[in-house]
């Protein structure tokens, strides 16, 4: 089935979404994790359908739908989040619509429940673009923001994967199990407006106060209705390094590519710096397109044609 609509039958609202890419493979996924992480995603795909199908803008539709994950512990974003090398979970977000690319971020967030609904409320409610740390959970309270403990994102297999890492030391920096659960989601709605999101839990036994691209717009999180709009997930270090959803839409923008090619292509450029993952795209056009570099994504889309599919592996379509 092709990932593309031609003029006339451009669908009326598009949604794609993503719950991260690595070594996705059915002999790797137990039966239990493959039906939980299907039901997560099928969730997100309704929560943000349901918006765009009464009418609402894709910038509720992507928030909609990721907070769904956020809430799943079957993805590392909020509830399921990975560990800090000290045993935290610091949560990242972004947001961007893509009519006057108005964008907020945060970075190191600790007790937001929803850290996407905080990254929305940096863009609505402040002059700033990122907010990090302490000072992002002290906004967060002020904007009377869902608030909890920092235990409430921990799980039982995150604290196993942290011990995995620590106990091992030539496992190196990236997840200890190269699956990179970062959320998101990209959506087109009624008005041809396009928005996009994203929220990680990083990576696992990540210090220094480390940042990834999920956070960073141009990096992991793009939205402009001049091109499209883009999602992230993989290793961020060489995401941000290649500028991936900016790189995608200025080649939508400025070379007139389709989708596919644009992501294919940076996809391409961020494997050759070393750089593992994949991105999910929308656009004004009602083309959805994703592309990743590794063995699977946890990915889904659906648009008012009816168009409803849940991807795991490779080969799926």
């Amino acid at each position: 089935m092709p990932l593309s609509a031609h003029a006339q039958d451009k669908p009326r609202w598009t949604l794609v979404i993503h719950g991260g890419a690595g070594i996705i493979e059915k002999d790797k996924i137990k039966p239990e994790q493959e039906a939980g992480v299907r039901a997560g995603l099928e969730a997100a795909l309704a929560a943000g359908s349901k918006v765009l199908a009464e009418g609402g803008d894709s910038l509720d539709a992507v928030q909609a739908a990721v907070q769904v994950l956020e809430d799943d512990p079957h993805f590392n974003a909020g509830r399921g989040a990975v560990f800090t090398w000290d045993g935290r979970n610091e949560l990242d977000a972004a947001i961007m619509e893509g009519a006057t690319r108005k964008a907020g971020s945060i970075a190191g967030s600790t007790t937001t429940r929803h850290p996407i609904a905080l990254a929305r409320k940096v863009m609505e409610a402040s002059p700033h673009v990122m907010l990090s740390g302490a000072g992002a959970d002290q906004f967060a309270q002020e904007q009377g923001l869902e608030q909890v403990e920092n235990s409430w994102f921990a799980t039982p297999e995150r604290r196993r994967q942290l011990d995995k890492m620590k106990a091992n030391d030539k496992l190196g920096w990236f997840d200890v199990d190269l699956k990179y659960g970062t959320v998101g989601a990209v959506a087109m709605d009624s008005k041809g407006h396009v928005a996009a999101a994203t929220s990680t839990g990083g990576l696992t036994g990540k210090r220094w106060g480390r940042i990834g691209d999920a956070p960073i717009i141009g990096a992991g999180t793009y939205a402009d209705d001049r091109a499209c709009a883009v999602s992230a997930t993989g290793a961020g270090e060489f995401f941000i390094r290649e500028g991936v959803a900016h790189e995608i839409c200025a080649r939508v923008r400025f070379k007139g590519e389709s989708l596919k090619a644009a992501a294919d292509a940076v996809m391409a450029e961020t494997k050759a710096l070393g750089g593992s993952g994949g991105v999910i795209v929308t656009g004004p056009s009602g083309e959805m397109a994703w592309s990743f570099n590794t063995p699977g994504m946890y990915r889904g889309r659906a648009s008012s044609a009816g168009e409803r599919i849940v991807a795991f592996y490779g080969d799926d379509k």
